[in-house]
């Protein structure tokens, strides 16, 4: 079975265990990662890129179809409405990666930081809370479904197939991950509502040196700030 979550495979492996493939996690070390801080990057902006991410699912859990639903519906909904008509920002969205298990958050060209990040963490609630209608189950299906079926040029194709063949997908997995998408139900939103809401996710923030500083007085100084790109008037100082 390929959705599940650390079922990566190397080329030559196989999802029924009949070829001499080495699983990638068998090879893998944690060690090898850089540490999770949540970090602010400084940069001379006027806006912020907000992002928080983290897992929701583990390694050998099944990661239903119905969550290419959810996340869709987040990022065309919840977030539309909170981060971008409310609160200002060109643009927010919500994404899933079904073979990480992680679930992750993203603003660009965003007036806010704090209450983007409480935004993102009250999304958990607002799945827990929806009282959602057939329509609305449908329509979200509708854009997942849209979202697999997208026209896509050649090379889009080519590295698509690559990326199936390394993750050992066959055609029935694929089948049955349709399959899962097309019977999405109101349990499959509470499902991953209860997950959401146990994120422990790290916090990655582009943004002026002024407004991490600020917010991290009401974080408790939790963005370790990393200048990336100096301001001007930094530059012109370094120079004297």
């Amino acid at each position: 079975q390929v959705n599940y979550v650390g079922s990566f495979l190397l080329p030559g492996s196989s999802t029924t265990g009949k070829s001499n493939g080495i699983p990638f996690q068998q090879e893998w070390d944690d060690k090898k990662l850089l540490p999770k801080d949540d970090e602010g990057l400084v940069v001379p902006t006027q806006v912020n890129y907000v992002g928080k991410g983290g897992q929701i699912f583990h390694e050998g859990e099944h990661v239903p179809g119905s969550a290419s639903v959810i996340s869709k519906f987040l990022s065309t909904g919840y977030m539309w409405n909170n981060v971008r008509v409310i609160g200002g920002a060109y643009g927010g969205f919500a994404s899933f990666g079904p073979t990480s298990g992680r679930m992750f958050f993203l603003s660009y060209r965003d007036p806010n930081l704090v209450n983007t990040l409480n935004i993102y963490d009250n999304a958990a609630e607002h799945l827990l809370n929806l009282e959602i209608s057939d329509d609305m189950i449908e329509k979200a299906i509708i854009g997942a479904i849209g979202d697999m079926d997208s026209p896509k040029m050649p090379d889009q194709e080519g590295f698509e197939s690559f990326q199936q063949y390394l993750r050992g997908e066959s055609d029935e997995d694929r089948q049955q991950w349709r399959n899962e998408v097309l019977a999405t139900s109101r349990a499959d939103f509470q499902m991953f509502g209860e997950r959401l809401a146990k994120l422990q996710g790290t916090i990655s923030v582009v943004g002026s040196q002024k407004a991490i500083e600020e917010a991290n007085k009401e974080m408790n100084g939790a963005l370790k700030l990393i200048h990336v790109v100096e301001s001007q008037q930094q530059q012109q100082r370094s120079r004297l």
